[in-house]
């Protein structure tokens, strides 16, 4: 058996699960805590591959090993690779308080209703694009994606977020302190941050939680144009938001573009259904819209005022692109769209004579296109309590998508 103790938030390891162990692997500074057995042979755990190796040999002699892992190692820790290598069956796992059921108890908040992602070893942009849509994220930190980066990351846009940054949890060291974004980004916090909270306390989720983490998604989509404020009907229809939707494939973790947007109905969408969403709008009450409109169904989309695309310089790289209006800009708009989307690009146009630039500008930037005429027709009633089908206009819908092939050399 392999005894996996959690360790690292203030509880002591037991002196009996460490005795007879052949074998002790751990970081640095839980080794540097413990009395190994005599005799014991000391592993230092970095990449997990060496390590295994030798639990393996030790495992072949019938000998006992112990590993001491931080907090609770069946959460985002080394049990994972332990049970793919050697096999659940053979874990006795004893689990600590993990960093960051700590870091909330520090804080004083419950966490039931918090969003957990891991940033140690994997790509921030999906941590900051969780903290850009959810009120209460914890980020698990790792070299290169600690509370500098996150801030830096998140920068002057994360009005009203509040970083809580929780270093050398359990020690005589810990510390746990509030900052904003731009005071985390502009210090050095060494290598002791174990996780970093991202609240919006603007938006703090309340009410009886009967399952854990991010809220369940919204129970129906395409809603209704009567559900968002906008200005003579100009604005997304929801038949044509269904399929945009659809192809766009907002979820938690993306950043979606919404440019051209208008009444902000897709952007509010997509935020709906978890993204991080940036809307992008050259009129001043068209800004205004779209914030009420955010507003008004308890999202955060942030709103950017310019012409696209000179607007779009300085944005992070999305992953999927909604682009609604039209006008004589809208192949260039398409263009730069299109050579910044990690995934899609989405393009609604009423006016045939765009569809052909806008085609060319999906594929010049080497996305493979498709792309529907959709006309439907609405149940209107008549006097005499009868009904009769009301046209809506035909929109033009486009959409590029990115191959894998096609996305090599893609700015990451």
């Amino acid at each position: 058996m392999i005894t996996v103790v959690g360790t690292g938030t203030g509880a002591p390891v037991p002196e009996d699960l460490l005795a007879g162990a052949a074998l002790v692997v751990g970081g640095r500074r839980h080794l540097d805590a413990v009395r190994l057995p005599e005799g014991a042979e000391r592993v230092v755990l970095g990449p997990p591959a060496p390590a295994l190796d030798v639990i393996e040999r030790h495992l072949e002699k019938g000998s006992r090993v112990v590993v001491l892992a931080s907090g609770d190692p069946g959460f985002f820790g080394i049990v994972r690779v332990l049970a793919e290598r050697f096999g659940s069956g053979r874990l006795d796992v004893r689990p600590g308080v993990s960093s960051v059921a700590a870091a909330f108890a520090r804080a004083g908040l419950t966490w039931d209703d918090a969003v957990v992602v891991s940033a140690h070893g994997r790509e921030l942009r999906t941590a900051v694009n969780v903290c850009r849509a959810r009120p209460k994220v914890a980020v698990l930190t790792g070299p290169g994606a600690g509370p500098a980066e996150l801030g830096a990351a998140l920068g002057a846009d994360a009005t009203g977020r509040v970083l809580v940054v929780a270093r050398a949890l359990g020690s005589a060291q810990e510390r746990v302190e509030r900052v904003t974004p731009a005071e985390a980004a502009a210090r050095d916090w060494g290598p002791d941050v174990s996780v970093v909270l991202c609240l919006d306390e603007t938006r703090a989720p309340g009410g009886v939680r009967t399952v854990a983490g991010a809220p369940a998604g919204p129970g129906g989509w395409a809603l209704d144009e009567g559900e968002f404020t906008h200005r003579d009907s100009m604005i997304t229809k929801f038949e044509v938001r269904a399929l945009a939707l659809a192809r766009l494939g907002p979820r938690l973790g993306d950043l979606v573009w919404d440019v051209g947007a208008g009444s902000g109905s897709v952007a509010v969408e997509c935020a709906r259904l978890g993204a991080a969403v940036v809307a992008v709008e050259r009129a001043a009450d068209g800004v205004e819209r779209i914030r009420a409109n955010a507003g008004a169904h308890g999202v955060d989309v942030e709103v950017v005022h310019g012409s696209a695309p000179a607007a779009l310089d300085g944005l992070d790289d999305p992953d999927a692109v909604f682009v609604g209006g039209g006008g004589r800009e809208l192949p260039a708009v398409v263009a730069a769209c299109a050579r910044r989307a990690r995934r899609t690009v989405v393009v609604a146009m009423a006016a045939l004579d765009r569809v052909p630039a806008a085609r060319e500008a999906l594929t010049a930037a080497g996305l493979t296109c498709d792309g529907v005429l959709l006309q439907s027709s609405r149940l209107a009633p008549l006097p005499g309590d009868v009904t009769r089908l009301a046209a809506t206009n035909p929109v033009f819908l486009l959409w590029g998508v990115r191959t894998p092939a096609s996305s090599e050399g893609d700015t990451q």
